[in-house]
């Protein structure tokens, strides 16, 4: 069966000289819910753009690509990307006001994006959780709270109930008490729909409960995949060790928080090693050159040490 997405050795680079992707390689099945972590600026947003053809035109694929139901994206003419994005792939960014149209009024987004795919306007405004649906149709973005704007986002998103949503930080936006609410929202219109998340986040703890794979990006490159309960309970690569440490409430009371030493890398081209090394306690010198990918049974590492660490 060919996966909903497979991402295959994928780089890119910006006009900058920065190297976002670094040979990212990933496979998602139809239905899962995939949680993508890592630092700022390990090539979460660039993976999550790429998925849609959506990367900006300073950015260019140096190699490798991005397959949806075995079409690659970045080959497809203007037409047939449009009509991806419009029949299969759905998108949740983390600036709620900033997806919608400015002059438009909300209902008439939304209704724009059913495309008369059946069911009123008032009806998905309603299964979004939103307590005034004809009152929001009627509104601008800007008279809509982020909560409220980021719940339109999802219920446009959602109109086509499409096999891929592209969640980008969703409710790093949003006050606190209700990011569950939102994140509530996303995941039963998904279950319901068969839709497949990719859900790119900072939060391990929201992830790790709401998903059912988890892929740990580090440096362009997604360095660990596996089970949510097997990556964040059993990390087997030292960077995904470093991340479950320093979330906060890991550490126990009275003790402080374990940081990780340094700083991402910037790359500006192909890593030679592990991009990983120069932070890691337990760097080899082996980890001057690219690490193997080790599988073990559901889990997969980019590391020299993970023979090792998986009992081979």
């Amino acid at each position: 069966m060919t996966p909903v997405l497979e991402v295959d050795g994928l780089a890119v680079d910006y006009e900058n000289g920065v190297r976002a992707l670094d040979g990212a390689t990933l496979t998602v099945s139809a239905g899962e819910t995939v949680g993508i972590v890592g630092e700022s600026g390990s090539g979460k947003s660039t993976l999550g753009a790429a998925v849609g053809g959506l990367l900006p035109s300073s950015a260019r694929i140096t190699s490798g690509a991005v397959r949806v139901d075995g079409a690659e994206v970045h080959r497809l003419r203007p037409k047939a990307l449009r009509a991806l994005r419009r029949d299969r792939l759905g998108f949740v960014f983390q600036e709620p006001i900033g997806s919608l149209d400015p002059t438009m009024r909300v209902g008439k987004q939304v209704a724009l994006a059913l495309r008369g795919r059946g069911g009123d306007v008032l009806s998905h405004l309603d299964r979004v959780r939103l307590s005034d649906p004809a009152r929001v149709a009627r509104a601008y973005p800007h008279q809509l709270s982020g909560g409220m704007a980021q719940r339109v986002a999802i219920a446009m998103a959602m109109a086509c109930e499409p096999e891929i949503l592209v969640a980008d930080e969703p409710t790093a936006a949003l006050d606190a008490q209700i990011r569950d609410d939102v994140l509530d929202v996303i995941f039963s219109l998904a279950a319901a729909a068969g839709t497949t998340i990719l859900w790119l986040s900072h939060d391990l703890p929201a992830v790790g409960k709401r998903c059912s794979r988890i892929a740990v990006m580090y440096g362009g490159r997604v360095v660990e995949s596996g089970t949510a309960a097997g990556v964040f309970g059993a990390p087997r690569h030292p960077y995904t060790a470093a991340l479950v440490a320093a979330v906060p409430g890991a550490a126990a009371r009275g003790e402080r928080l374990t940081s990780i030493p340094g700083q991402p890398p910037v790359l500006t081209g192909p890593a030679d090693g592990c991009a990983f090394a120069p932070r890691c306690p337990d760097a080899l010198d082996l980890c001057g050159s690219r690490p193997p990918l080790v599988v073990a049974g559901d889990r997969e590492v980019l590391c020299h040490r993970a023979t090792v660490a998986v009992g081979r």
